[in-house]
């Protein structure tokens, strides 16, 4: 029998969520010698009830695995999420749809989450960490000028990378014309928007599009917003980091669905 595909995960919040919300996805753990406090052991704990098998190992077998990175004396391989792409993406949402004309079901309220440009393997990661927190459908990201979710993504995002689908899609544009005839509206981010985030209604079938810092969104994708927002500023900087953007609006969104 082949070998199951892994993806390997590292932090101890990063495999805590992994073991709570898909303990399926794992299938092994390694756990540094030196590190027996009460924090790895119950790790150890969890991962064994779940017949996970867990092994002793040296910090430097450790980097072997994951690299030269803050993995906190623990390692776990899982199974790799299916990845996504733009039919997948519009597959997942399209049977949810309405009539042929894109008018969507009553009740049926996505939210998504496009990152244009973001290539920081930080901000990427912390953006699906705050995406995950706000019931994000997938995230959406060019398969160009963009960050891939790799080691350093699924740490920084704390288990998040291993439940939120992101869809890679070739062509950004077409996705979100794709989208918009499902019937669900695209709102860009833009700081010298006349709208503020405030004052739009995001309460319906949400495409959320935060561009890359300083150069925020690319020209085709700014075309196809239905409407663009701005984060009201109070101080002297001129914007925020793109995964505090994110968090501001997505939770924005989710306010207004939930009050």
């Amino acid at each position: 029998m082949a070998e199951p595909k892994r993806n390997f995960v590292y932090g101890l919040h990063a495999i805590a969520g992994v073991i709570e919300r898909a303990p399926e996805r794992l299938l092994e753990l390694w756990v540094a010698q030196p590190r027996d406090d009460a924090r790895a052991r119950d790790l150890k704990e969890r991962a064994e009830a779940v017949g996970v098998r867990v092994q002793a190992a040296t910090g430097d077998s450790l980097t072997k695995l994951v690299g030269n990175v803050a993995h906190q004396g623990v390692v776990a391989a899982v199974r790799p999420l299916k990845p996504w792409d733009e039919h997948d993406l519009v597959a997942s949402l399209g049977p949810l749809g309405g009539a042929p004309s894109g008018s969507p079901v009553r009740g049926w309220q996505p939210l998504l989450l496009v990152l244009d440009g973001v290539t920081d393997p930080h901000n990427l990661g912390a953006c699906l960490r705050t995406a995950d927190a706000a019931g994000v459908h997938a995230v959406i990201i060019p398969k160009d000028r963009s960050a891939t979710v790799d080691g350093v993504v699924r740490k920084v995002a704390a288990g998040a990378a291993e439940f939120v689908p992101v869809a890679s899609v070739t062509n950004l544009a077409r996705t979100l014309d794709s989208l918009k005839e499902l019937g669900i509206w695209v709102v860009g981010t833009d700081g010298e928007a006349e709208q503020t985030l405030y004052t739009a209604d995001l309460n319906r079938p949400l495409a959320l599009i935060l561009g890359a810092e300083g150069a925020g969104m690319r020209r085709l994708t700014r075309e196809r917003c239905d409407f663009v927002v701005r984060i009201p500023m109070a101080g002297q900087v001129e914007s925020l980091n793109v995964s505090v953007a994110a968090g501001v609006a997505l939770f924005e969104a989710r306010r207004q669905r939930i009050s």
